[in-house]
């Protein structure tokens, strides 16, 4: 006989998010805390998610999270920022009384975060949402590949800066750094190692001097140190005469496009 079919059911909903920097936490429905597998699993009883429907089928699996983002360890503004994008959450049901007695319920990553009347939701899609992707990619102008990357295959030594942010204003920084910088990091990435924002990534529109123009302001007013990343336009002209690495590039710069067929003679 299962423990589910005892005259007195002791459950309880456990989460377990991981995010892609490897912090872990855990968080329950129940009213105290639960330790399963040296993790502790903090009690978050107005954590409560959607109907959960399994089934044998393929259609993309997803549910809503609400009231589980408010745990002291997932806050607003580090959801809002982008921080706990991409985590894998499991989800499980236990008996309170003994956690190892439990039943998978059904584990996704953090897709869409979004606030309803004043209460965060998180969707969490499943394995089967990565059936909706393209299954190859489309022809482009541009490289597909990124910088560095298997693909395009340049060498990324040397092409890799550490710096300081003294200051912000809006979209723009001032780093600290031994020699000024040449605008190779314009469309490049900037990683914050330390401060508010660590672990967020930006990316360079400009850089000059001491100065970066960012994308958009950083999340987080907050100065610290930066991995500067060198970036690329992605055209064949960037390709081949700064990295001379024609051969690896991964676009049809000269494939003809859809105009071609509204073309009328002599125009």
């Amino acid at each position: 006989m299962s423990w589910l079919d005892e005259n007195l059911t002791t459950l309880a909903l456990c989460w377990r998010i991981e995010r892609r920097d490897g912090v872990t936490i855990g968080l329950t429905a129940h009213d105290r805390d639960l330790l399963w597998d040296g993790l502790a699993h903090r009690a978050a009883p107005g954590m409560t998610p959607s109907a959960i429907m399994r089934g044998a089928g393929i259609d993309p699996a997803s549910m809503d999270v609400t009231g589980a983002l408010t745990s002291d360890a997932i806050s607003e503004a580090d959801l809002l920022a982008g921080r706990w994008d991409g985590a894998r959450v499991a989800l499980f049901a236990c008996d309170w009384t003994d956690p190892a007695r439990q039943v998978a319920l059904g584990e996704g990553t953090i897709g869409a975060v979004e606030t309803r009347d004043g209460m965060l939701t998180a969707e969490l899609r499943g394995a089967m949402a990565a059936l909706e992707r393209a299954v190859v990619e489309e022809t482009s102008a541009e490289c597909r590949a990124e910088l560095g990357d298997r693909r395009c295959r340049v060498a990324m030594a040397g092409r890799r800066r550490f710096a300081t942010v003294t200051a912000i204003a809006d979209c723009v920084l001032t780093l600290d750094a031994a020699e000024p910088f040449a605008n190779g990091y314009a469309q490049g990435r900037l990683r914050w190692i330390g401060g508010a924002n660590s672990g967020l990534e930006d990316t360079i529109l400009h850089s000059e001097g001491m100065t970066l123009t960012l994308r958009r302001p950083p999340r987080f007013d907050a100065p610290g140190q930066v991995l500067l990343i060198e970036g690329c336009d992605k055209t064949l002209a960037t390709c081949a005469g700064r990295f001379g690495n024609a051969l690896n590039f991964r676009g049809e710069p000269y494939l003809p496009g859809i105009d071609l067929l509204t073309r009328y003679p002599g125009g």
